[in-house]
């Protein structure tokens, strides 16, 4: 038994994957979810090129085909999840693992969302601001809002790792407000997610999670917008359906999931072990070499 943590679409890479189908039982899993989509995802995530491949409409999809396939070897290898996250778009893939999704229904889901997400008009964007704690940074991103022209935080990804997001217009305010004791970088993402800015999707995918075929979670989820662990169905919808425009509070997840025992990745990523390891936490990816190795010792102890 470990806590599984399913990264988002901040992981992209052509390539991507490659580890995965070489893997009868993880390919088995890609090729099923290629079948249930509009489009195979797997050529794009083999071949690119890469704009397309990081565009919303595809990466969202892209991880999630890599992070359901990826669920599929530490199962046939005899884990099980004792606690469920995901990062952002990753809920969907935490839902599967937990056993409230099945395969067709997270490929419907998230195909629409990166629909939805990828149509609204690109006003904002994303920026990470490395060096401050999350009430530094709320305070910057108040000076920097303007009307009509929001800026949050987004994302608490780990202490002195905050992202903000946002109308581009406040986050150009943002970066004169940069001090010599923090850094600022760009994020590659298509619009400014977990912000305001993603209010007018929120109509068609609440309506898609509220019609989605849902079971009671085996294992306990933590959603991303109250990092706090749950079995009822109820607010796993409300989570999800919040977490477009709401707060990923992501370091608050990483604690709750660690307290509970070691954690593994669980897609083709390294990034939510480092965020991981940045808050002093036990977590082990499934994309490095020896990794079921060193999970059996993790368990273990």
């Amino acid at each position: 038994m470990v806590g599984y943590l399913f990264p988002g679409q901040g992981t992209v890479r052509v390539g991507m994957g490659a580890w995965l189908r070489r893997n009868p039982v993880a390919r088995n899993v890609l090729d099923a979810f290629d079948e249930r989509l509009s489009r195979p995802i797997s050529p794009i995530c083999t071949r690119g090129p890469l704009d397309r491949l990081v565009s919303t409409e595809h990466a969202q999809i892209a991880v999630t085909a890599c992070n359901l396939a990826t669920h599929a070897v530490l199962a046939d290898e005899g884990y099980e999840p004792h606690v469920v996250a995901g990062h952002s778009v990753g809920e969907l893939s935490a839902l599967y693992a937990a056993g409230v999704l099945d395969l067709a229904e997270v490929a419907r889901l998230v195909e629409l969302r990166a629909r939805l997400m990828a149509q609204i008009d690109v006003v904002g964007g994303m920026h990470a601001i490395m060096g401050l704690e999350v009430a530094q940074v709320e305070e910057m991103a108040m000076w920097a809002t303007a009307p009509d022209e929001p800026l949050v935080v987004g994302l608490e990804n780990a202490p002195g790792h905050v992202v903000v997001s946002g109308h581009i217009g406040a986050l150009d305010r943002l970066a004169k407000l940069a001090t010599s004791a923090s850094k600022i970088v760009e994020l590659a993402v298509g619009n400014a997610f977990h912000s305001p800015l993603m209010e007018p999707a929120v109509p068609a995918w609440t309506e898609a999670v509220e019609a989605a075929l849902m079971t009671p979670p085996r294992v306990p989820v933590v959603p991303n917008v109250t990092a706090e662990p749950t079995l009822d169905l109820v607010a796993i919808r409300r989570a999800l359906i919040a977490q477009l425009t709401g707060r990923v509070l992501w370091t608050r997840t990483v604690a709750v999931v660690d307290a509970m025992g070691p954690s593994v990745e669980v897609g083709d990523s390294k990034v939510l072990a480092g965020l991981s390891r940045r808050s002093g936490a036990r977590c082990l990816s499934m994309a490095e070499p020896g990794t079921l190795r060193r999970l059996a010792r993790e368990v273990a102890a």
